[in-house]
């Protein structure tokens, strides 16, 4: 069985979680869409007021994969929540714990934080990531549809008068 080791994520490892947001992006076939460089991802994780969290995942001394998460609030629960952005391990890691490893992780963190909840989203199409996520006892909330607005659309709504 291989070593499993997770722990909090350092600015040094940006560049690995750049390298894995780009296999994550190619998996989900949207590669063009990730804009952002290895002083971004420093910036945006890591920096002074940064609310993102991340997490590293080895497997064996190699770096398998990453989490990166922030905290949310329920209104109805009265608690923050740990909503989960990205979790990725490459492929030759799949199939020995590791993504289950970095979700535990997750979850003992929301359990140690009082969290009252740990959500995620999947595209509908990523059968496996599904079937895995079920196989732990988390549910689909198939009554909520997520919406988005960023880009142009988000920046013409921000200078709409109202």
């Amino acid at each position: 069985m291989p070593e499993i080791q997770i722990r909090a994520a350092t600015a040094d490892d940006a560049s690995d979680i750049l390298h894995f947001i780009r296999e994550l992006a190619i998996y989900e076939k949207a590669e063009h869409e990730v804009v952002t460089d290895v002083a971004g991802i420093t910036r945006s994780i890591f920096g002074d007021d940064s609310t993102v969290r991340a997490k590293m995942c080895f497997v064996d001394g190699q770096v398998a994969g990453f989490a990166v998460y922030f905290f949310n609030y329920s209104t109805w629960q009265g608690q923050n929540g740990i909503y989960l952005e990205d979790l990725y391990v490459s492929p030759e890691y799949r199939g020995v714990g590791a993504g289950k490893a970095l979700l535990q992780s997750l979850a003992q963190e929301a359990v140690a934080e009082n969290c009252g909840r740990f959500e995620w989203s999947v595209l509908d199409w990523n059968e496996p990531a599904i079937q895995f996520y079920e196989s732990i006892g988390a549910s689909a909330q198939s009554e909520w549809i997520r919406y988005r607005l960023e880009g142009e659309a988000l920046k013409r709504f921000a200078a709409d008068t109202i």
